[in-house]
């Protein structure tokens, strides 16, 4: 998941990318199995960090390197899971990382709804998924021009994973809210780029009857 922001005259736009829940969780996965750390991110919220025993470590040592799926899976304080939800959401909503505050189920519905609002609130957001489509949202909001194509690549590390059914429906109840998020995310992709898209086809036809 991308999450920027662009400036034009001094008016900010905030953006993001989104993926398939499952391919995001298996490619953190990976990265994190080849020795990425997340140790500098300060997870600020409220204006504090997390203590230790709000979000405590998956590992003990400098790393995580060569941890099995298995193990990463385990870990329940693990941050990969519902990774989107969090970053799109307003965790002040609920106490930050203090699970104590808000009971578990609404904790959830509130993390969700808010990651959803902002999402509708963004000027632009694509799919790792359709990034043809994404290109073309992202040149229709912005009046902008890529020089090439955004390229489609299926064959990506964490594709190349080989899983069973079983692994793959635990995967999903991990990131359950991101499943969620993702289906709405779809959803209102498609309804934009399909009104970008008939606003194009009536613009061609004014054009045309001018001419």
């Amino acid at each position: 998941m991308a999450f920027s922001c662009l400036v034009f005259y001094r008016k900010f736009y905030y953006i993001t990318l989104l993926r398939d829940p499952v391919s995001r969780y298996l490619s953190e996965w990976r990265h994190v199995q080849r020795g990425a750390t997340w140790k500098t991110s300060l997870h600020m919220c409220d204006g504090r960090t997390p203590t230790p025993q709000e979000l405590p470590p998956c590992y003990e040592g400098s790393d995580w390197s060569g941890c099995t799926l298995q193990q990463f899976m385990d870990c329940p304080y693990n941050l990969a899971n519902n990774r989107q939800v969090r970053m799109l959401a307003d965790l002040s909503l609920v106490g930050c990382y203090n699970l104590s505050t808000v009971p578990e189920k609404r904790r959830s519905q509130l993390l969700l709804e808010s990651a959803k609002k902002n999402l509708r609130d963004m000027a632009f957001f694509g799919l790792t998924e359709f990034q043809r489509k994404t290109q073309y949202l992202f040149e229709r909001t912005f009046h902008l021009k890529f020089i090439r194509p955004f390229m489609q690549y299926n064959s990506t590390r964490a594709a190349g994973v080989d899983l069973d059914n079983d692994t793959i429906q635990r995967i999903e109840e991990l990131n359950d809210l991101d499943m969620k998020l993702y289906d709405y995310a779809k959803d209102l992709f498609q309804q934009r780029y399909q009104y970008k898209h008939m606003l194009d086809r009536r613009e061609q036809r004014l054009l045309r009857g001018q001419g």
